[in-house]
């Protein structure tokens, strides 16, 4: 069964500096029409930073669209024309003040692909020096070091919520194990 949904209009509702929406028009796979709205989103980039000890680095911070702070793993917005690794090494750098002597691909996925393209690369980064870039102006956070498997007992106590962390958490404690 061809389950294509098939663009036929689409209008630009709001442009920004994070994201941009649009509403498209859609032919369905029995030829009915419908209206999907779709975040556009340019990707990003979250890191598993591990220290020798297991131990991985987490940021604190307020989320103002769900009025709450939150525990996360480091993560960022690509820049246009910005290679993921690239990404990832700065994200780090400016968030947790950490630089890594390697770094592993672990997982690329869609963080909401009922309504976004946002997709998201998901690193491993391992030999963990000290190396500060300067954070963004607008981003206040607070760094938590905890064992890897502390933090996949928090993911699954529900201490820690946002997607892509447990995501991240969970493939890493898998690929340790294996």
């Amino acid at each position: 069964m061809d389950l294509t949904e098939t663009r036929i209009a689409s209008e630009r509702i709001y442009e920004g500096r994070i994201l941009n929406l649009r509403r498209d028009r859609v032919r369905l796979p029995d030829g009915h029409e419908a209206s999907r709205e779709v975040v556009e989103h340019p990707g990003a980039v979250a890191i598993i930073a591990l220290d020798n000890d297991k131990n991985i680095y987490l940021v604190r911070q307020y989320r103002y669209p769900i009025e709450r702070v939150t525990l996360e793993i480091p993560a960022g917005k690509l820049d246009s024309g910005e290679e993921p690794l690239t990404c990832a090494q700065r994200e780090l750098a400016e968030e947790v003040g950490l630089a890594a002597a390697e770094w592993k691909p672990l997982l690329t996925f869609y963080s909401t692909p009922g309504f976004s393209n946002e997709i998201m690369h998901l690193f491993l980064a391992t030999g963990l020096r000290s190396h500060r870039e300067k954070a963004d102006d607008d981003e206040f956070l607070e760094i938590v070091r905890v064992p890897l498997a502390e933090a996949a007992a928090m993911a699954l106590r529900g201490a820690i919520q946002d997607a892509k962390s447990i995501a991240g958490i969970m493939a890493a404690t898998c690929i340790l194990q294996a």
